[in-house]
């Protein structure tokens, strides 16, 4: 069978939230963008599975380039969701101080959000913690406030970022892994990234592959740099539960990290974690009895009555730790070769600054990358937060269209018509999980015990509603 060949001026490896970002930033030039993705959807490795924060950027270290980044993404971001539709709740931050040592770090933590541009913490007394948040075990000495802090959509948005590249021109390649990199033989050579389902000639390549970046940076002849996977798991309460949480509940960041918090999610559920555990599989995204074990602990000791809710769902991601305290994004203009590692999980609010940041770069490097006059208008996307309307909610959208009235996934509310839609996209769904990020599907508390061979048969049919024979398990 032949395998194809596609030419591009840049090729960006990794369809994730970095990725998506840059690519969508190059796409509005006079530059042919190829997104090369490795799995069979955008967004389907470290970027669905994270704390979900559209952080401020208060606790970043001053001076560092992902303090500069994340401070101006979170302006990019918000500002982006608003024209996209992108759900996003400001629901503020609140770090609590549990021992006196904690307590005597809150002004430092203070003075450095300061110094990272962020002047709006104020220091709370144990009053003030408990007023703001009722439900938190006792001991908390006092606290400080984060106002800005958001919850956000991380899968609306990765997906809102690539659908944005693709309608600027940007070709997405999904299935695609990079097996092997041939660099040019000349300076006006392209680069060929060599993959199982044909090969792509690029004059620059940029390196956003997130768990496999390091690999991909060794096939351009370096060894800088060892990505660790961190496993972070997480459990999902139930919307019951979300009274209890009206805003994110932080601790005070230690040597050892930043800590498990509990935090309301923009689909109306409660979340706990996540914990940060280093290991050798980069596909190890199951959660562990000593995770979870460990979760409920902290969780007894956070907010009591939280651990009589249900729980909903456990799942675990991993992120592509680095042994650095910055992010790693350096331009080899001998290679035409961008790489962009190291990026925590601030790069969910970074994404749209470390794009900017990139695209700076290559211009400086002799890129013509002139904004083109003829782009298409932002997509819109479907709302999946639960503080916003939903379809099911609509009358008039369901007189218009009883599609929208047909409620396939009960526990998530999600109609035929949602389903129908996400087929319809841009970038369509492949499988259950890119249906599940797209429309909220499957995601409830019976986890699609009831709904399951529905969603099923309309994955068969690409969203048209089948008969009920064939909705039969």
């Amino acid at each position: 069978m032949a395998t194809e060949r596609v030419a591009a001026d840049v090729a960006v490896i990794g369809a994730g939230l970095v990725g998506s970002a840059i690519a969508r930033e190059l796409a509005g030039t006079h530059q042919r963008v190829v997104l090369v993705e490795a799995r069979d959807d955008v967004g389907d490795g470290t970027s669905k599975a994270n704390t979900a924060i559209l952080h401020t950027g208060f606790d970043a270290k001053p001076g560092t380039l992902e303090s500069r980044l994340v401070a101006r993404g979170h302006h990019l971001l918000a500002d982006y969701a608003a024209l996209t539709g992108i759900p996003v709740e400001r629901t503020g931050a609140l770090l609590v101080a549990w021992n006196e040592e904690e307590l005597e770090a809150l002004p430092g933590l203070k003075e450095k959000a300061e110094a990272n541009g962020y002047d709006a913490c104020r220091l709370v007394d144990a009053r003030t913690v408990y007023a703001a948040v009722p439900h938190l075990g006792e001991g908390a000495l006092g606290g400080l406030t984060v106002p800005d802090e958001s919850v956000i959509c991380t899968w609306t948005t990765n997906l809102a970022l690539a659908t944005d590249a693709v309608r600027r021109g940007a070709a997405l390649l999904r299935g695609h892994r990079v097996e092997a990199v041939r660099l040019p033989d000349s300076p006006e050579g392209l680069t060929v990234l060599v993959t199982g389902t044909g090969e792509i000639e690029a004059r620059w390549v940029v390196n956003a592959a997130g768990l496999g970046s390091d690999h991909v940076d060794r096939m351009f002849g370096h060894d800088r740099f060892v990505v660790t996977p961190r496993r972070g798991e997480l459990v999902v309460f139930d919307k019951l539960a979300r009274p209890q949480v009206p805003t994110i509940v932080l601790p005070v960041p230690s040597s050892l990290g930043k800590g498990v918090l509990v935090s309301p999610t923009i689909y109306g559920n409660v979340m706990l974690g996540p914990t940060a555990e280093d290991l050798a599989d980069r596909s190890a995204t199951g959660t562990s009895e000593q995770g979870l074990d460990l979760l409920l602990e902290k969780g007894l000791r956070l907010m009591p009555s939280l651990m009589d809710e249900e729980v909903t769902a456990t799942y675990a991601g991993l992120r592509a730790a680095i042994d650095a305290d910055d992010y790693l994004i350096d331009l080899d203009a001998g290679q035409r070769y961008v790489l962009v590692a190291g990026i925590r999980s601030t790069g969910l609010t970074a994404g749209m600054a470390i794009a900017e940041h990139v695209t700076a770069m290559l211009a400086v490097s002799g890129l013509d990358l002139s904004l083109r006059d003829d782009l298409p208008e932002p997509p819109r996307m479907p709302n999946l937060g639960e503080a916003g309307v939903r379809p099911y909610q609509e009358a008039a959208r369901i007189a218009a269209d009883p599609a929208y009235g047909r409620i396939v996934c009960f526990c998530e509310r999600v109609t035929a018509g949602e389903i129908r839609d996400a087929f319809d996209a841009t970038i369509p769904p492949v499988d259950l999980d890119g249906l599940r990020r797209r429309t909220r599907a499957l995601n409830g508390r019976c986890q699609g015990f009831y709904c399951g061979a529905h969603v099923r048969a309309l994955l068969r049919h690409g969203g048209v509603e089948a008969s009920p024979a064939e909705v039969a398990p």
